[in-house]
């Protein structure tokens, strides 16, 4: 079938717009084949189309777990077989999602970047047949760009798997050095880039210079209609901002990494369906969520980088309408930018004590602690030290970096449940509940060795047998957990730390340049743009980004600011 049919089968359009016919005919040829797209200009398409139309499934590396699901869910409503894997899944599941595609009965298999580590993954994906690989987010994988992720490092190992299966790279931002080294770290056959032109004539980007930046957000709401993201840099103003919102009429709901999956999933869904006007947010939302009608992006605070600032102002108008991305700048905002170079690369000194008192922490002995891996309260860590978790975090990334720890920020800790009574006593029990037998039983058929020691569970397969919501699956095996005869550990978000190689004496690190000076160096000219961006009056908005990201032959945008 021919890529316009397939276009017109599942997605009912009549022809693909942009580059996206040049995209998915460079694929279907076998080439290695690089897509640069802003937000909004249809990147699922170029993949999901010669994914129907190759012979075998399509692997789509993504770190997007929310992207992941909603695409998938999207697929199967169009008829088309999809899965995906990712961390929470049991592994029951992924097994199940491994041997589907094995057997044919998958066309697109998305998974996070981690799981390329998993030999258990990479065994099972050599028995596969593999059209081509697609990794979204491309980005990524460049140290040089603005949001490095060492785990797409090993993406370019699937290649020695699968030497003859083409790659296509997608991404939303990427200046002229990002694009040559996203190539060569795909290990690309040959440089092939097809670029849209980053201009966005239906949003108008302002700069608005306010000592007061809560009242003004209410100005510009007040006098906007529509969906609305409200991005701001901590937790604690999201809801705060959030708050201040609704007591002036305007509805608002606050998102950030630390709430748990399901408030998110639930403050996302009253956002989408406009039951809730504006979603006031950390960096943590956005990413992978369609929603077109989003009239109005305000920043209160200035992102790191030009890049980041593009990808999230650039949620706004994706339909194509009017909007309006604002970017709300003070006196003090430009020494709190240029303070963040100091925040993501601490001294190297410092970095050394991070390391030691790492060790404290856990009492690593020199030339000991080879791939042990521990659990990482920061804000324990933090108070024992007495340091700031901004550097200290930091400190831990370029640890990770330059290879004597890996530290694992955020990573979902799985339910776990182990018995605190014997078998047989299990049996004479009296006195539960109707629901507390029914978990228990559910336990029972679902796991083994829980008599032995703590083993995962998901909470979801048990609600779903047992007939109970999450809350009530959560209350019950905390009750059990309070009558001794469970131990109960809910999931969550932690961090972990572990020791990639045996514990060595802190001056004997080294932090060559590609990791540190050379880095620090890019990241501090990055800052110093988007404070040019901010504070300069007589270039057009529009053009400053676009000069940004390589694109020359640019014209004024005629309703910018600056332009107005």
């Amino acid at each position: 079938m021919r890529s316009e049919e397939i276009l017109k089968k599942y997605w009912g359009f009549d022809d693909f717009r942009g580059i996206q016919k040049e995209i998915i005919e460079s694929v279907l040829d076998g080439h290695d084949t690089l897509g640069l797209m802003p937000t909004g200009g249809g990147k699922s398409i170029t993949f999901q189309v010669p994914a129907m139309a190759l012979e075998g499934t399509c692997i789509v590396i993504t770190p997007l777990i929310a992207l992941m699901k909603d695409q998938v869910q999207n697929l199967k409503k169009r008829g088309i077989k999809a899965a995906a894997i990712y961390s929470g899944l049991s592994q029951s599941e992924i097994t199940q999602a491994l041997e589907n595609a094995i057997f044919g009965a998958v066309k697109l298999l998305y998974v996070s970047p981690e799981r390329l580590s998993s030999e258990l993954f990479m065994y099972k994906i050599r028995h596969l047949k593999v059209s081509f690989i697609c990794v979204d987010e491309a980005h990524c994988i460049s140290q040089w760009g603005y949001d490095f992720r060492p785990s797409y490092l090993a993406i370019a190992n699937i290649r020695k798997d699968f030497p003859n299966v083409p790659i296509l790279a997608l991404t939303a931002t990427a200046t002229p050095d990002v694009v040559d080294d996203i190539q060569n770290r795909l290990a690309f056959r040959e440089k092939r880039v097809f670029k849209m032109s980053f201009a966005r004539k239906n949003l108008a980007y302002l700069v608005r210079h306010t000592s007061n930046k809560s009242q003004y957000l209410i100005r510009i709401l007040s006098n906007t209609k529509g969906s609305a993201i409200v991005y701001v840099r901590s937790r604690k103003q999201t809801q705060e901002y959030a708050d201040l919102l609704n007591q002036t009429n305007i509805s608002a709901t606050a998102y950030h990494a630390g709430l748990e999956n399901l408030e998110k999933d639930k403050r996302q869904k009253l956002w989408q369906t406009d039951q809730i006007r504006v979603m006031v947010a950390t960096n943590a939302f956005g990413m992978g969520i369609d929603k077109p009608d989003v009239r109005t992006v305000v920043h209160t605070d200035c992102p790191d980088c030009i890049e980041a600032y593009f990808q999230e102002a650039g949620r706004a108008g994706r339909d194509g309408r009017q909007s309006y991305a604002v970017l709300l700048f003070d006196d003090n905002d430009k020494a709190k930018l240029q303070r963040r170079v100091a925040d993501n690369y601490p001294e190297k000194d410092f970095i050394r004590q991070i390391y030691d008192q790492l060790a404290y922490f856990y009492q690593i002995g020199i030339g000991s602690g080879y791939n042990a891996v521990f659990e990482f309260p920061i804000e324990q860590f933090c108070r024992t030290y007495k340091r700031f978790p901004t550097t200290t975090n930091s400190a831990l990334h370029i640890l990770t970096q330059a290879g004597y720890i890996d530290y694992m920020e955020d990573e979902e800790a799985r339910a776990r449940v182990k018995f605190c009574i014997e078998r047989d006593e299990l049996y004479r029990l009296s006195g539960n509940t109707e629901q507390e037998d029914m978990i228990i039983v559910a336990l029972l058929r679902n796991y083994t060795g829980m008599f032995q020691g703590y083993q995962f569970i998901d909470e979801q397969v048990i609600g779903q047998q047992c007939n109970m919501s999450h809350s009530q699956v959560y209350m019950t095996l905390r009750t059990l957990t309070q009558k001794r005869i469970l131990n109960y550990i809910p999931q969550k978000r932690t961090s972990f730390i572990r020791y990639t190689q045996r514990r060595e004496e802190s001056e004997r690190l080294v932090f060559p340049p590609a990791i540190y000076d050379d880095l620090k160096a890019r990241f501090a000219d990055r800052i110093q743009k988007m404070i040019e961006y901010a504070t300069t009056e007589n270039i057009c908005r529009s053009r400053m980004l676009l000069r940004y990201f390589g694109e020359t032959d640019t014209k004024d945008c005629g309703q910018c600011d600056v332009c107005r």
